[in-house]
């Protein structure tokens, strides 16, 4: 009987393998700098909410004049959670790259650790946005909003 972590121990990374993972990488270093761009323009967005709905409830009155609060701390708490999967997709890209070129298994490791967290943020957030969405859907099937 063979142990899982000994044959785990044993996996070797082929050139296919090595080429694949760099180049996932590359596209993951992209992805995750455009992330960090976005993030920019929502913190943007988060700082002139306030100005822009003031111009906005002077060109139409019906528009709350809070409405710029509840935008800036929308788009605040939206940078925040957006972070952390962007920057766990940026951890992965530079350690991967670094483990590939040094052939550094703990950095490989690492590397591994930080998609894994990307992933695992992301499988979170989306089973609390569907529980939020299967909330919503039975409140609003009683009729209580």
């Amino acid at each position: 009987m063979h142990n899982p972590i000994t044959q785990l121990e044993q996996v070797t990374l082929t050139t296919a393998s090595k080429r694949f993972l760099k180049e996932t990488a590359k596209w993951c270093f992209f992805m995750s700098v455009l992330g960090f761009i976005l993030i920019g323009f929502l913190l943007l967005l988060a700082v002139f909410a306030s100005t822009i709905m003031s111009f906005a409830g002077k060109m139409q009155p019906g528009i709350p004049s809070n409405m710029g609060i509840f935008m800036t701390a929308g788009y605040a708490v939206m940078s925040v959670i957006y972070f952390f999967p962007v920057y766990y997709l940026f951890q992965f890209s530079k350690k991967m790259k670094k483990a590939l070129a040094t052939k550094n298994e703990e950095t490989l490791a690492n590397a591994f650790e930080m998609l894994k967290s990307h992933y695992k943020f992301l499988g979170v957030f989306t089973i609390i946005t569907l529980s939020l969405y299967v909330f919503a859907i039975i409140v609003a099937s009683l009729g209580v909003l």
